[in-house]
């Protein structure tokens, strides 16, 4: 039978898949030797059997049962005796960490009996009747679903009863009548008393934690951090420890670096006589952990010494979570924290200095998805703004919006494609979709360890907390700021989550120094993020076996590309050089008629500007490839709409020109009912005479007037939209035929590979006879995942993507990263048919898959030469091939 349920002391870090990340890192304290209340954990095998079917597994409820009485004879109390009852927490605990995303009860064992044997053991009636009513409103909340707007009431009402200004000013009295306030709102919300049986509030806590695997807010943070849907989660039972007994009592978090700048010290937040719920949810103020040696140093000098152990054995950044019961220091949590950005960079760099992890370690502690975001611009402040406040710069980043005080608002808001700052006294786990759908979260509570915080950092959104200054009117939207300065709903604000400082109005922005850094204007040693990313950036070129190629369609692009560090041009789209001005001339060929003078000046026109634009591409990119692609859309995107024509003809009626209506005449026939599958690419080549040999006739002459300067132009001649062999032979003997034209014209010799975009997926399936007359294939993915799952993009994704990924059909658009399955099988099967054909075939991607991060490690393992990208993202791409490579291909990019 399958073992379903672990004590802490069999467990290990290696086992999150088993045991979560929470319970094995329990575990792994455990056996450090560090102050871990006892306990144990349910592993993710009983909660998928229990989403999977409806009920626990066969022996689990046995498990739990031995393993309690385990617990019960350790401590040497029983799960809610009378007398002296043990209490337990329920906690939930997924491979990959979710904070605030699922449930937790604490208190569990509590009831109107056992309240008096805590009060008595404890000698605080007013700890243990606080404690009672905790349980009561978490397990309505979390297990019964009883909105929490009925309990926050009740508390709100007793502190105005009492005069008090926060919960701590209510006397046990006041706690036991809130008790029974509770009670109450169970009994009517619920339609059931709330149990007193402490097996059974275990038991249905526990469901309540697998359960929470599947709330919207879980399934909204796993869509937003790319978190697969099947893992479920672990479920820790713990013997309670507590913070709120006392002033020589209270709970804490702690990082062992800063998680917002990476730098060591000592971070985080401490409350006093409090559970760890008050601290993450930001109600009440902590203060600075710092403050920790000052209330409780014997306890503070042995969390030093435990963060220090903790962040030698785990190598990283640790987030710690603990309590002090009366002067004890216990362990409730540990696990790699999250970090900003730069913070990321920070770490890992500092760590490799000092010995605790090599280079390679150290690419894998970062990502793309990071460095793109330290390239964010940032505020420039050198101008006139006003700043309404400074505050907790929990989440780096410059943020501009308009204020907005509820998610729902947020999310309408943006969906109209608004950009808001949400502003909140303080965030929870329900306004997880308003935070996604904000520029930035602004709070008036909480410090770096409050759930906006953590949950910010996470998603690499902007953030700034404990905004004490600022007095948020959520009701009434507004918030007052110091000097009387009031913002309503609306109004446009500025928040700098490096800073933490507030602006009023919106502040321009500037591009960060990494960016700068990229552009060769900051040399490489000009601040600790930039030497950061500097070392790293070296270190992945140094390792990685892609190239990376930029897309690019001009001069300035070409130059930017290549200062990015991109090592050719993967993609030119001369289609974009017949927009504008240009338009009427390629429109001019489209209708004249074949072997045309019409046509032969058509195209005499067109090939000295083609040519001008080749020669500043290839004079960017001297001495590096460039490849480009024939004219590949469909002839509609050149001509004018046939609605719109069709409508001024028939408006104009008798006076309609003759050109009018011949131009008419002729998009009518040219008409397509699904252009992207008709009159394009290959086909437009070879179906109008001459366009072809014009624009490899440009292409050659450009290259030869160059070589003759003295440079080294590398052009590469790609054809669109092949599909079978024979397309291939033809366009490459006319390639051929133009280029040897263009030798003997000018006598200067060029050499130009001609080579095919893979889209279609016949040309994949066939790519072995293609590879027979193409010299290289660049896989352009996003035709290619058009064709291979039926979809029209600019169609599907507004339609119903958003319901595919809701539903798990998709864990993200195959648009975005490639379809490792499909496409990525196709893709795979081309490469080892082509590379059978012609051992030296070099192969690229140019689809925009080139500069996302998990694609780029599938284009690793499948043996592509290079990924091309647009220029911002070369160096993402260079980072990532760089980990790949490090990594053996492992896709896992978290």
């Amino acid at each position: 039978m399958p073992k379903f349920v672990y004590d802490f002391t069999e467990g290990n870090k290696d086992l999150k898949d088993l045991l979560g990340g929470k319970g094995a890192n329990l575990a792994e304290m455990t056996n450090l030797g560090l102050p871990v209340p006892p306990g144990f954990t349910i592993t993710t095998d009983a909660c998928r059997h229990y989403l999977s079917h409806g009920t626990t597994p066969d022996g689990l409820d046995d498990e739990v049962g031995d393993h309690l009485r385990a617990l019960e004879e350790r401590m040497g109390k029983r799960l809610g005796d009378p007398a002296d009852p043990l209490l337990v927490s329920v906690r939930s605990g997924a491979k990959f960490s979710m904070p605030g995303m699922m449930e937790t009860v604490l208190n569990i064992g509590l009831s109107d009996e056992s309240v008096h044997g805590l009060a008595r053991q404890s000698g605080n009636e007013r700890f243990a009747w606080d404690s009672y009513r905790r349980l009561i409103q978490m397990f309505g909340k979390t297990v019964l679903g009883i909105d929490g707007e009925h309990f926050e009431h009740a508390i709100d009402s007793a502190k105005e009863h009492k005069g008090a200004t926060s919960d701590a000013g209510l006397d046990a009295d006041d706690l036991k009548q809130l008790t029974k306030a509770f009670k109450d709102i169970v009994s009517e919300q619920a339609g059931r008393d709330f149990p007193t049986d402490p097996r059974v509030q275990m038991d249905l806590a526990v469901k309540a934690v697998f359960d929470s695997w599947n709330a919207d807010r879980a399934i909204l943070y796993r869509r937003q951090e790319r978190i697969p849907a099947d893992l479920g989660t672990a479920v820790n039972v713990v013997a309670m420890v507590f913070g709120n007994l006392g002033d020589d009592s209270g709970t804490g978090v702690a990082f062992t670096r800063d998680p917002s700048t990476g730098a060591q010290g000592v971070y985080g937040d401490y409350l006093a006589n409090a559970q760890g719920e008050d601290v993450v949810a930001g109600i009440r103020n902590t203060v600075q952990l710092q403050d920790l040696e000052r209330i409780d140093k014997t306890s503070y000098d042995e969390l030093m010494r435990i963060m220090q152990t903790l962040e030698n054995h785990y190598r990283d950044l640790c987030d710690i979570e603990f309590t002090i019961e009366r002067g004890k220091l216990w362990m409730l949590q540990t696990r790699v924290g999250k970090r900003t950005a730069a913070a990321a960079f920070r770490i890992a760099t500092e760590l490799v200095s000092q010995g605790m992890i090599d280079m390679d370690e150290a690419l894998t502690r970062v990502s793309g998805d990071e460095l793109a975001r330290v390239m964010f611009p940032r505020f420039d402040v050198t101008g006139e703004v006003r700043e309404l406040t400074k505050a907790v710069n929990a989440s780096p980043g410059a943020a501009v919006g308009k204020v907005v005080f509820d998610s729902g608002t947020a999310v309408r808001l943006t969906e109209r494609g608004e950009k808001v700052i949400l502003v909140r006294r303080e965030t929870n786990p329900d306004d997880l979709h308003g935070m996604v759908a904000a520029q930035g979260v602004l709070t008036s509570r909480g410090g770096k360890t409050s759930h906006a915080a953590v949950v910010a950092r996470g998603m690499g959104k902007t953030c700034v907390c404990g905004a004490e200054e600022l007095a948020v009117d959520s009701a009434a939207k507004k918030f007052t700021a110091p000097g009387g300065v009031v913002v309503r709903e609306g109004d446009v604000i500025s928040i700098d989550g490096t800073s933490g400082a507030v602006y009023l109005g919106e502040v321009p922005v500037v591009a960060s120094n990494v960016v700068q850094y990229f552009e060769g204007s900051l040399a490489p040693d000009s601040d600790d993020l930039v030497r950061a990313v500097h070392a790293l950036m070296s270190h992945a070129d140094a390792k990685r076996r892609l190239g990376v190629h930029a897309n690019a369609d001009n001069g300035p692009d070409c130059a930017r590309a290549r200062r990015f560090g991109a090592s050719g041009v993967g993609l030119v789209r001369t289609e974009h050089m017949f927009l504008g001005e240009r338009r009427q001339l390629v429109e001019n060929l489209i209708l004249a008629e074949p072997g045309s003078s019409a046509r032969a000046e058509a195209l005499d026109a067109l090939e000295p500007l083609q040519r001008g634009d080749f020669t500043e591409i290839l004079e960017a990119m001297d001495g590096l490839p460039v490849t480009i692609r024939l004219i590949d859309p469909p002839l509609h995107e050149f001509l004018p709409d046939l609605t719109d024509l069709s409508v001024k003809v028939a408006l104009d009626g008798d006076n309609a020109t003759d050109a009018d209506r011949r131009l008419l005449g002729e998009v009518r026939r040219l008409h397509e009912q699904n252009p992207m599958l008709g009159l394009r690419g290959v086909r437009l080549a070879l179906t109008i005479d001459g366009l072809l040999a014009m624009q490899v006739r440009a292409i050659a002459r450009a290259a030869a007037g160059l070589a003759q300067a003295g440079k080294s132009p590398k052009p590469e001649i790609m054809i669109p939209l092949i599909a079978t062999v024979q397309e291939m032979e033809f366009s490459a003997e006319r390639v051929k035929e133009v280029i040897e034209e263009v030798e003997a014209e000018t006598g200067i010799h060029v050499d130009i590979p001609v080579g095919t975009m893979i889209e279609v997926p016949r040309a994949a399936e066939t790519a072995g006879d293609i590879a027979r007359a193409a010299e290289f294939f660049s896989f352009g993915t996003n035709d290619l995942t058009q064709m291979t799952w039926g979809f029209s993009r600019d169609d599907v994704e507004g339609a119903f993507f958003s319901r595919y990924i809701e539903l798990g059909i998709f864990g993200v658009s195959p648009f975005e990263t490639i379809d490792r399955d499909g496409v990525g099988g196709l893709v795979r099967r081309a490469v080892r048919a082509g590379r059978e054909t012609r051992p030296d075939l070099h192969l690229g991607v140019c689809g925009e898959h080139g500069g996302d991060p998990q694609s780029v490690w599938f284009f690793h393992e499948a043996g592509l030469d290079y990924v091309s990208c647009s220029p911002f993202r070369v160096p993402v791409a260079r980072l990532e091939a760089g980990r790949a490579a490090v990594a053996g291909g492992n896709s896992d990019t978290r």
